[in-house]
């Protein structure tokens, strides 16, 4: 604890201009020396997908070399690089907390996006666990709003996935591709592109509709009925695409336009966050956390707590369908088995290992679960006992997740991390500025 506390306070003075830039030349370093370089010389036979991880579980003699590789590839740079640029990047970050906020974000995520796209298009594999990851962020965050927010325990979010996935392939399969099933397309493909986000829209939209299903029954009650209503209606959209054979079938949809690549997804998951960040701190926000901790109470404070479980309810299936249109695309095929209880395992999985009612913790606990889900890949079957596992300590200790309860505050998150006090020699850390 006490080497956590030293290293914390060495890098409590560096920005998050300061991290960007480290790993920015990290990835720089990958790209040009990575390969023909540092790897080679390390004895590894390629490039390390995701840290090493795969080779160290796949041939265990390659272990001394991948933390090697880890070590001269990403974490010497970015340590010193973050360090020794506090003098240029605190005084960068400062002249940014000039600006509006949200020109402040706005260029952070563009840097932000070009170290992924950098550090992505060394692998396809790397794109597509990238894609996979941004999209259950979508998936766990709205599926925060039900679950977290709103104190419900909804089990219907791979059925909203599955209405969002296929509506959205139905449109842009009939519009823009020539099917075998709904015969030539009917507009130019290059408009696919730039109509694609109506198509995803419509999903969420349709999502959204199937969700009165689920909502208008079981909000009516109290307790736990729209766990069981909602586990029916995951398995009746599942049944039913099973037997639509004018989609597929069971033997399911594919051919999808690849109307996904990386930065429209990157857009949607930022646009995502966004909204539902707005969305929990505004006005029905606070309702939906008042109804969740007294719903009697906030009846007789004049809250119309049918309307404002609703309103969340039909808002976080609209993301679960955004998710499902994007989903369907990037992988060009799906079937009904890709919305059944696994996938709301996995969905669940995410949301509670991150953390309730918090925006951070979804974002964590989908990164983290699906980094791990791949890094384990090589154990096959035993990945399944260690992540349970781990999430059965992480309950344990941590009963709400590992980050619960805590919003985004960009502010705070972009500000500098060292000023000089005007006038004086004397410099200011991150404590004296915070008292």
């Amino acid at each position: 604890m006490e080497l956590a506390r030293k290293f914390k306070s060495l890098f409590s003075t560096v920005p998050m201009l300061g991290w960007m830039l480290g790993t920015l030349v990290a990835v720089l370093i990958e790209y040009y020396w990575g390969y023909d370089y540092i790897s080679y010389y390390l004895g590894l036979p390629k490039i390390p997908v995701l840290f090493g991880t795969l080779i160290m579980l796949k041939e265990p003699l390659m272990i001394p070399g991948a933390l090697g590789y880890d070590l001269i590839v990403y974490i010497i740079p970015i340590l010193t690089v973050a360090k020794l640029t506090t003098g240029l990047t605190n005084p960068l970050a400062a002249v940014m907390e000039k600006l509006p906020l949200a020109l402040s974000v706005l260029i952070h995520l563009v840097l932000f996006y070009g170290v992924l796209q950098l550090w992505a298009g060394i692998n396809d594999y790397r794109v597509l666990v990238i894609k996979l990851t941004m999209i259950s962020i979508i998936l766990t965050v709205s599926i925060n709003v039900i679950n977290g927010y709103q104190g419900e325990f909804s089990c219907s979010h791979p059925g909203f996935m599955a209405i969002g996935a296929y509506v959205s392939s139905t449109l842009t399969l009939i519009l823009f591709a020539n099917d075998k099933i709904f015969g030539a397309a009917l507009l130019p493909p290059s408009l696919g592109p730039w109509l694609f986000p109506i198509a995803l829209i419509a999903g969420g939209a349709a999502a959204a509709l199937g969700s009165l299903a689920v909502a208008i029954p079981s909000f009516r009650t109290r307790g736990d009925y729209l766990a069981i209503i909602s586990l029916a209606f995951m398995f009746i959209v599942k049944s039913a695409v099973e037997n639509l054979h004018v989609i597929g079938g069971a033997r399911g949809m594919g051919g999808q336009p690849d109307f996904a690549p990386l930065h429209v997804i990157f857009i949607w998951t930022m646009l995502c966050i966004w909204i539902i960040h707005n969305f929990v701190t505004s006005i029905v926000g606070k309702a939906l956390n008042t109804v969740r901790d007294d719903e009697a109470a906030s009846e007789s404070m004049t809250i119309k707590t049918r309307k404002t479980k609703m309103t969340a309810f039909m808002f976080g299936a609209f993301w679960a369908g955004i998710a499902g249109g994007l989903f369907a695309h990037v992988l060009a095929y799906i079937n009904p088995g890709m919305f059944s209880i696994n996938r709301l395992a996995e969905i669940l999985a995410m949301v509670y290992f991150g953390g309730l009612n918090s925006i951070v913790g979804s974002i964590v606990g989908a990164v983290s679960i699906n980094i791990l889900g791949e890094a384990l890949r090589p154990l096959e079957l035993f990945k399944w006992i260690i992540i349970p596992l781990i999430l059965i300590f992480v309950m344990i200790f941590r009963p709400y997740g590992l980050i619960s309860f805590k919003e985004i505050n960009a502010k705070r998150l972009l500000k500098a991390r060292h000023k000089r006090t005007p006038g004086s020699d004397h410099v200011s850390s991150e404590k004296e500025l915070g008292a």
